[in-house]
């Protein structure tokens, strides 16, 4: 049985101004089942979000592959990899990453749109799990940090994608807040059946996770 998504030999390496290169990601090897929730754990440099980066097909790796239900996803051309994360991908980022001229309701009425679901009713169901349906006309700028990572949340499940994955989406948030906030992306992943990768420096996620693994110096370690 093919596993949902298989990360095998994964390099990434960068050189600048004819300097030495740099491994970011050395070697690293995953599996991921449908709706398994990951929680991975690494300091700051390890790799993680060069990881999920690769993993999305945001960047491309220098060696290896991400195989999504047995697909390369880097042999794919950059409009099916385009098609692929609007439709089935969802992506927490570190810091929030919403448009500031659009609203809340727009932000994630976007992400529908760009997967051709131009429905407003999955819209204000999504903004209601995540408590802010009364702040749906608000701009980024006049929504307080932890108000603007729930519309992220938000933006991220409501296509119901699945694959999610979140970039220390708790980094910029006190804990309070953090952990409502992944309280909101394991349930919804739950509830959706969504698999998830949780990158964070901290163990809070730890506790919602199926399985916890840990990134070092480029390579996954257990």
């Amino acid at each position: 049985m093919t596993s949902f998504v298989r990360v095998v030999d994964l390099w990434k390496k960068y050189s600048a101004d004819g300097e030495a290169e740099t491994c970011a990601l050395c070697g690293a090897n995953l599996t991921i089942e449908t709706g398994e929730i990951v929680a991975l754990f690494g300091k700051s440099g390890s790799g993680k979000t060069t990881l999920l980066n690769l993993m999305a097909g945001i960047d491309r790796p220098t060696q290896g592959r991400v195989e999504v239900e047995g697909r390369d996803l880097h042999a794919l051309s950059e409009r099916e990899r385009t098609r692929w994360r609007r439709r089935e991908l969802g992506f927490v980022f570190q810091f929030f990453n919403l448009l500031p001229t659009l609203t809340a309701f727009e932000n994630v009425f976007l992400s529908l749109e760009l997967a051709g679901r131009p429905e407003r009713r999955p819209v204000f169901e999504a903004l209601e799990a995540v408590g802010l349906e009364s702040l749906a006309g608000r701009y980024p700028h006049e929504l307080s940090g932890g108000e603007q990572q729930r519309v992220a949340v938000a933006r991220a499940v409501v296509k119901r994608p699945r694959l999610i994955l979140a970039d220390e989406p708790t980094g910029n948030l006190d804990s309070q807040t953090g952990e409502r906030i992944l309280d909101l992306l394991a349930s919804q992943c739950r509830l959706s059946g969504a698999a998830m990768v949780v990158a964070s420096h901290a163990s809070s996620p730890e506790r919602f996770a199926d399985r916890v693994l840990r990134i070092q110096d480029g390579a996954i370690v257990r």
